[in-house]
């Protein structure tokens, strides 16, 4: 396509003293978060603690399954469908002990599912759906619980792992003998599946979007048998990969389905049609989680049955899950908080801070079904803007001349002036949820550091003051700035914003900025989408500005830390390479990316966090993002499901459908419900019509 360059130069940008000092005074002293009683503290314990692989003397499953399928011969005994060493729960670390079989947990969601092909981009709906389905190569959720000076990845489908003497190499085994639900064996094969034709193939954009940045650039995988495999990094040592291996950027598909439909193997197909070979009226797809997909009404319900060929078990040597049956209701965002509250729904992420005050009401009754955990501030929101002007996403004249304002740093720290975030937070919810949020990473979590923290407090004269001397300013009295002559044909300043119409906050968030923006001279134009369409645009570029709940990096750093920079042209969200696969970094930008790089090839603590203090100086005094708010999130929990962890947070290493280690969560016989949708019923032969 054709590039453009356009220069808001002139007197214009000639920066003079008086605006010099403008700056100045806008840096601000950062309010510390308001104080919140109710947050929860979990239990620290050691990851040997948790689990162990081992095998047992005797292994049991729910005596339905033994009695309607083994003894019929329709299905091997459990010993038999178990690997070798299978992993092992440790009763003393849960909560209420070995667990009993029965019951379901109905879930409520605001997604659709697109099909079941997660490795090829299709998601599933969220809400803990993909989590039920896959297992990674390594395990994050539960470390929330994991003592500080023991921290790293939970061992998963790869049950260890050792480095080379020069730690360039990482030799991994895989656990031996697991299979898929329909009885496949689990190998390495999957893995190089996923690695080759996903990971290393420009066509495909896995969901969580793995790309070879996610695992350093020139990384090598090889399988060295069924059940080895063996990582080639360029640095020494390079831990922080180990997190990349865990939800939602290693997690295998089964390589036996998918890979016939795959254009490298099969070239009839291309990759759109590769990627929606398993719609979501495909039932049955082999996994490695703790459930099956055997239903799927459009706009009603997904319902998954146990895998009777799950590969974990209790110390007791019961095959999990204990939970027969998982529902989930397709519904809002909104209504999932409502149903949980109300009981008609067992399990929510409260995350919606537009709930926060009702849901607390209505849980403090003594006869109120569920109860709220509270975790830390790990749900935040900032303005991101596109700061690619290389050609990404195809910007007409308009769109290359925002691009070029996004670039400008003046202008960014204009926007981030007239930002007035207690009135943000406070549109959202009244009381001590809330914080002021500069951008960055969050307050109050491990790498967070407040004197390396930039604040350019509220100031919307000032901000309008910036514009000016940018020579943003209204020549034709609409009430609306003007690009200088020569940019844009002097136009109106007109900026699209991306939000995600699933949820409340996030459509909320992007409505207060239009208003300030408004105020401040810049028209700004919403473009609600709902989740995929969003998702969509933001991944093709096709946004100027765009209003998002941040990932994990921004709460742990060591997950997902490639794309806390442009590490490589598809790590950032918002910053890409274009189409000739270069990326034309600001040199902040750089200084960002040496930072990051050097933070994952260190092993030393200490240097850790001092990179991650240059790192939130560089980010916040260059407006890398607009935070706009952080609060914390909430989880809502039926009371009559028991193993759930003292302090589960919503969202931390990873969402609580995988903190609270959902497989090894049951509800005590004498207060199971009749809610199972098909009782004693197993998933059948993969795309048949549903259980058998």
């Amino acid at each position: 396509m054709k590039k453009h360059a356009y220069a808001l130069g002139g007197a214009g940008l000639m920066l003079g003293a008086s605006l010099l000092a403008v700056n100045a005074q806008t840096i601000a002293e950062l309010p510390d978060p308001p104080e919140f009683s109710a947050q929860s503290e979990p239990i620290f314990v050691s990851i040997s603690d948790i689990l162990e692989y081992r095998a047992l003397p005797e292994y049991h499953e729910p005596d339905w399954v033994t009695e309607k399928y083994v003894d019929a011969g329709t299905l091997p005994p459990v010993a038999e469908r178990l690997p070798k060493e299978p992993m092992v729960y440790k009763a003393a670390n849960m909560p209420d002990g070995i667990g009993v079989y029965g019951d379901t947990m109905r879930h409520v969601i605001g997604g659709r599912p697109e099909g079941w092909n997660y490795i090829g981009g299709q998601n599933q709906g969220w809400g803990g759906i993909d989590i039920g389905l896959s297992e990674c190569l390594t395990r994050t959720g539960p470390l929330f619980m994991v003592k500080a000076d023991e921290l790293e990845p939970m061992p998963n489908l790869a049950k260890s792992w050792e480095w080379s003497e020069d730690g360039h190499e990482l030799t991994m085994h895989l656990i031996e003998g697991a299979k898929w639900s329909d009885g496949d064996p689990f190998d390495s094969e999957d893995l190089m599946f996923y690695w080759n034709d996903h990971i290393l193939d420009p066509n495909v954009s896995p969901l969580n979007g793995g790309t070879p940045e996610t695992f350093g650039v020139g990384t090598t995988l090889e399988a060295i048998d069924a059940y080895t495999v063996k990582w080639t990094f360029k640095e020494v040592r390079p831990t922080q990969y180990l997190y990349a291996m865990a939800y939602g950027t290693f997690c295998p598909g089964p390589s036996h389905i998918l890979k016939p439909e795959h254009p490298k193997y099969n070239a009839d197909n291309t990759y759109e049609e590769y990627k929606n070979a398993f719609p979501p009226e495909y039932m049955n797809m082999p996994v490695m989680g703790a459930w099956v997909p055997v239903e799927y009404r459009p706009d009603d319900i997904v319902v998954m049955r146990r895998n009777p060929y799950y590969w974990k078990v209790d110390e007791a040597g019961n095959q999990l899950p204990y939970l027969n049956e998982m529902h989930y209701r397709l519904s809002t965002w909104a209504d999932r908080d409502v149903q949980a509250v109300a009981g008609s729904g067992d399990f929510s992420n409260l995350e919606q801070a537009e709930s926060y005050v009702e849901a607390l009401r209505r849980s403090a009754d003594d006869d109120a079904p569920a109860r709220l955990q509270f975790g830390a501030r790990t749900i935040g929101y900032a303005l991101r803007m596109n700061l690619s002007a290389n050609g990404w996403g195809e910007p007409d004249e308009r769109g290359q001349a925002i691009r070029e304002l996004n670039r400008n740093l003046d202008f960014r720290k204009a926007v981030t002036m007239a930002i007035d975030r207690q009135w943000l937070g406070e549109s959202l919810v009244r009381g001590p949820f809330t914080a002021i949020y500069p951008g960055g990473l969050y307050a109050g979590t491990t790498y967070y550091d407040k004197a390396s923290t930039v604040y350019y407090g509220y100031d919307f004269d000032g901000a309008g003051a910036i514009l000016d001397d940018l020579g943003l300013v209204d020549t034709d009295g609409n009430g609306i700035r003007n690009f200088p002559a020569g940019t844009a044909g002097g136009g109106d300043v007109e900026i699209t914003v991306l939000a995600n119409t699933d949820y409340a906050t996030d459509t909320n968030l992007a409505e207060g900025v239009i208003t300030i923006m408004e105020r401040l001279g810049i028209r700004v134009i919403a473009n609600f989408q709902q989740g995929t369409a969003r998702d969509d645009l933001s991944q093709s570029g096709q946004f100027d500005w765009s209003v998002e709940r941040q990932g994990s990096e921004m709460v742990s750093v060591v997950q997902g830390t490639a794309t806390l920079a442009p590490t490589g042209p598809r790590t950032s969200y918002f910053h890409r390479a274009g189409s000739d696969g270069t990326l034309d970094l600001l040199p902040f930008e750089q200084d960002l990316v040496d930072v990051v790089n050097k933070f994952i090839a260190s092993s030393d603590n200490a240097e850790r966090a001092e990179l991650m203090k240059q790192y939130q100086h560089i980010y916040t005094e260059n407006v890398y993002s607009v935070g706009l708010t952080q609060y914390p999130g909430a989880l809502i929990i039926n009371k009559r499901f028991a193993n759930i962890p003292a302090g589960a947070p919503i969202f931390m290493f990873n969402w609580a459908e995988d903190n609270i280690i959902r497989e090894r969560v049951f509800v005590p016989a004498d207060q199971q419900g009749d809610y199972e949708l098909h009782p004693e019923t197993l998933p059948g032969e993969p795309g048949g019509a549903g259980p058998v």
